[in-house]
């Protein structure tokens, strides 16, 4: 019986690539280099902002890594969060089945999960919110996973998880729990959904 619900955030609760281009661009702006490509976009995407950073300044000699995340330290992310999009059944979905399931977040998002739970006020849904901040390793490793079961006590059998990414998909089968793809049919996943509405008639919420 289904215990669990637990969610990625990026492609999944928000259209975000939108603010990740704008983000990533502006990091990279401020160093006098050119914008993404549309690889390092689709790359940004899926990835924690320590491996992003890393990936987008790859082929430049200055500015250092460490300068880089001093710089986007002093930024105030709130500033770049009207660059995304709240998928519109989401909270319609949330609050369907708050009172019946457990609700968690496992996400490479790092610092910045906090900071855009409470702008589109969705903090007080999530009991567990695993970031690539407090996981001991990030997606797809199955760790922050592992930390969520422990922490509701659940196993895999009684979990799904909802994601739109490969990273995602490794990080459901390392941890064996069900996958449920997001707008995203490329996937190996038991279920895919194109809206959250879809999901309340899969067959593990209707037992």
């Amino acid at each position: 019986m289904l215990k669990l619900v637990v969610f990625d955030c990026d492609g999944v609760m928000f259209d975000s690539k939108n603010l990740n281009l704008h983000y990533y661009n502006h990091l990279l702006e401020h160093f006098g280099h050119p914008p993404m490509s549309v690889a390092e976009l689709d790359h940004v995407h899926i990835h924690n902002v320590a491996d992003s950073v890393a990936h987008i300044f790859r082929n430049h000699t200055k500015p250092s890594l460490e300068e880089v995340h001093q710089f986007r330290a002093t930024l105030d992310y709130s500033s770049f969060l009207h660059h995304m999009t709240m998928e519109e059944d989401l909270v319609f979905f949330l609050d369907t089945i708050r009172e019946r399931y457990h609700l968690a977040i496992s996400t490479n998002r790092s610092d910045t999960m906090d900071t855009l739970l409470a702008a589109f006020e969705l903090t007080e849904y999530f009991g567990k919110v695993m970031t690539a901040t407090n996981a001991k390793r990030p997606k797809p490793a199955p760790d922050a996973m592992w930390e969520i079961l422990e922490y509701y006590g659940c196993d895999p059998v009684e979990t799904i998880y909802i994601g739109d990414s490969i990273v995602d998909q490794h990080h459901a089968e390392s941890s064996g729990v069900p996958l449920i793809a997001f707008r995203n049919k490329s996937l190996q996943a038991p279920f895919h959904v194109t809206t959250f509405t879809e999901i309340l008639d899969l067959p593990p919420f209707k037992i």
